[in-house]
């Protein structure tokens, strides 16, 4: 990306205006520890505190920072260093769900860094996951404790506030990161005949508790969609078609453990992959991170993400989140404006209700919105004289 300074002052005083005009509302703010980012970097200024939102409205509207991330935690003197010295009173539980991590077809056909409608529908597929197939129903977590902000970039960021999680210590929170990711699961406890010459692969009902009842009914939902269902878990179109065909059959058999109605080449191996695609996808060298530690900075909601120039938005409701599109909700900078683009890439890009095509070194007028967004991301270059 060039780091060019009259395009980073352009955009800086598109920040200003877009800050003047916003309304950031923090839960206990006067508790909280602030990170700032620039052009290059998401957090170069962190150990910073505000009284209140005013204070904080007019701090990000003065200086146009590129990146405005919060603590997770709440302190007795959240601008106190070393860490130590801060008073720790307590973390939300917090979870990062990246398209990144997700093995899906379209990340092999188009650039890495692009996100494009298929990429958004999974990781909203895999946050709803978390929410109904973990948060609510295996840990007792209502609606109200739980809220989902857009990253502002590939996923989505998923707080968890209920008095229950604040006092956990690291370990506590990574043993409910393991239990959701799928981490340490013992595939042999599930189906205990697994790798037993001539005995029927015996596995768990659907109303078994945890883990196995959810490995069940997850598989049982998923055939219920059909042949496509199937292959979201992984599985070749001709297993998937075969299990289709014997549906009923199928389907009596895991109601009552039996999950050896059909036979399946290397079956040990097909249905471990089966209980990893159920488990959420967090990547060990970041995402998981987020959960675990108790003084993490993330983004702050209805903030704009410096990498994107998109609105890290707040949803209404976890109900929101089905119907919710990113590229169109997120827009900040929607206004008659068009900047001069020269694409890096030959590529087509929904935003806005619209699809504009890129054609790589074709110069094109485009909405301010859409030509930001490939700025940042590093597919195109912008003229703004």
């Amino acid at each position: 990306m060039d780091d060019n300074a009259d395009i980073v002052q352009y955009l800086r005083n598109l920040l200003k205006e877009y800050y003047s005009k916003s309304h950031l509302y923090v839960d206990r703010i006067e508790q909280r520890e602030f990170g700032f980012g620039g052009f290059n970097r998401k957090i170069d200024r962190r150990h910073m505190a505000f009284k209140n939102t005013k204070e904080l409205k007019e701090y990000v509207v003065s200086d146009a920072p590129f990146f405005v991330s919060y603590s997770t935690a709440y302190y007795n003197d959240p601008a106190g260093r070393p860490m130590e010295n801060k008073g720790w009173l307590g973390s939300e539980l917090v979870f990062d769900l990246d398209v990144t991590d997700m093995n899906i077809p379209c990340r092999a056909v188009h650039p890495k860094d692009w996100v494009c409608k298929s990429c958004f529908t999974a990781v909203k597929e895999e946050t709803l996951k978390l929410i109904e197939d973990f948060l609510i129903p295996d840990f007792g977590f209502s609606d109200k404790d739980i809220k989902v902000n857009f990253s502002g970039n590939r996923g989505y960021h998923v707080h968890v506030s209920s008095e229950d999680v604040l006092r956990l210590r690291e370990e506590a929170r990574k043993q409910i990161s393991n239990y959701i990711t799928g981490h340490g699961l013992s595939f042999q406890k599930f189906f205990p005949t697994s790798g037993q010459k001539g005995k029927a692969l015996l596995g768990p009902k659907p109303a078994d508790l945890g883990w196995g009842g959810k490995i069940s009914s997850n598989f049982l939902k998923a055939m219920g969609n059909g042949i496509e269902g199937l292959m979201k878990l992984g599985i070749e179109r001709e297993v998937a078609v075969r299990l289709y065909k014997k549906r009923a059959l199928v389907e009596m058999g895991i109601k009552n453990g039996n999950w050896d109605m059909v036979y399946i080449k290397k079956k040990q191996e097909f249905w471990q992959r089966i209980v990893e695609a159920e488990a959420i996808m967090q990547s060990d060298k970041i995402d998981r991170n987020v959960t675990i530690e108790t003084s993490h900075l993330i983004r702050l909601p209805d903030t704009i993400h410096g990498s994107t120039g998109l609105v890290s938005k707040a949803l209404v409701s976890t109900k929101s989140l089905s119907s919710f599109e990113p590229m169109d909700e997120c827009i900040a900078f929607n206004n008659n404006i068009e900047l001069k683009i020269v694409p890096k890439i030959t590529q087509e890009i929904y935003m806005n209700g619209q699809v504009f095509e890129l054609e790589a070194g074709k110069q094109k007028s485009i909405p301010i919105y859409v030509a930001i967004y490939l700025y940042l991301k590093g597919f195109a270059e912008i003229t703004i004289k």
